[in-house]
């Protein structure tokens, strides 16, 4: 078994920023790549980003390319979303995700293991 525990999230102004982690414990040999999601009440989950586990590839979407930026700790198991420029639209739970088959999936059937989220809130 694999778990995930996210942290970092809160309430913020816009403009502002905020850094959220990821961390994965228990079994992570095999993994190949994590994901941040997230969901804003209403709304269906949307793809934010993944990297790989190596840490070598990853990817962010482009509602908030330029703005966030993942990272990955390989010592620490954790992976990290830095989200600078915040804006109202944000707003929602964060969540990280891994698998152990696919690869950089923007899709929420490409991840296996789920966190329990993190909520975001960003001011006007």
């Amino acid at each position: 078994q694999v778990q995930l525990v996210e942290s970092g999230g809160g309430l913020v102004q816009a403009g502002g920023s905020l850094r959220l982690s990821c961390a994965a414990s228990g079994r992570t040999f095999g993994i190949t790549s994590m994901g941040w999601f997230r969901q804003a009440p209403g709304k269906e989950r949307e793809f934010v980003g993944f990297i790989s586990w190596s840490g070598n590839y990853w990817g962010i979407a482009d509602s908030v390319k330029g703005r966030f930026t993942i990272s990955k700790d390989n010592a620490k198991n954790t992976v990290f979303l830095q989200m600078d420029t915040l804006k109202p639209e944000d707003t929602a739970v964060y969540y990280c995700a891994l698998d152990f088959q696919t690869l950089g999936s923007r899709s929420t059937s490409g991840y296996l293991y789920w966190g329990q989220g993190t909520q975001v809130t960003v001011s006007s």
